[in-house]
């Protein structure tokens, strides 16, 4: 229970939480926006919340869609330290240790019992095994594609990413989730690659 004591200092460790997860604004992603410029990932979070309120009824499963909206909005918090991986960039063997070190670091700001929720919500869209992650995971994947058909093409021509990389990334975690989702997008993908050959 909060006590009237406690609300100073609780105050003070979320605020800076608050403040220092406005450093996701400066981590830039692989994926572009429009106005040929980089995603942040403090952009691709909150258009993530945005997909998991819009797209919920194409998930697999039944889904709590407030614990995906929490989910995708924590998912990337600890990039402000590890930094992102582009999903075809080249694989950084010590990027999972990173994150983990972030997530406690960084969660580790809040008051011990919003601490914990944070993390334990952060593990498990990390695991994807509970529905809910399985559904932000598939939309984690689901954007990016989209992002870049929106923009011409975007990451893709710089990484030199092909369709069947594309789907052997991006389809697995998609159809496990949202298969409704591939299925709208894989005949885009064909056209965008068609037109790009």
């Amino acid at each position: 229970m909060i006590t009237e004591q406690d609300i100073p200092s609780r105050l003070d460790a979320q605020m800076a939480f608050l403040q220092e997860i406005d450093k996701l604004k400066a981590v830039d992603r692989a994926t572009d926006v429009f106005g040929d410029r980089a995603e942040n990932s403090a952009e691709h979070s909150w258009h993530l919340a945005l997909y998991a309120l819009i797209l919920s009824e194409h998930a697999r499963s039944q889904i709590n869609v407030d614990r995906v909206i929490r989910m995708m909005l924590l998912h990337d918090i600890v990039e402000i330290d590890a930094g992102d991986t582009p999903i075809f960039g080249a694989a950084d063997p010590g990027i999972k240790d990173a994150e983990e070190k972030a997530a406690k670091r960084i969660f580790g700001l809040l008051p011990d019992d919003q601490a914990r929720e944070a993390l334990a919500l952060w593990h498990e869209f990390e695991a994807a095994e509970s529905v809910d992650a399985i559904f932000a995971k598939s939309l984690d994947r689901f954007q990016p594609p989209n992002q870049n058909l929106a923009t011409g093409g975007g990451s893709w021509k710089r990484y030199k990413v092909t369709r069947d990389r594309i789907e052997a990334r991006v389809k697995p975690p998609i159809e496990r989730g949202a298969p409704k989702l591939f299925a709208w997008l894989s005949p885009k993908l064909d056209a965008f690659f068609s037109r790009s050959e």
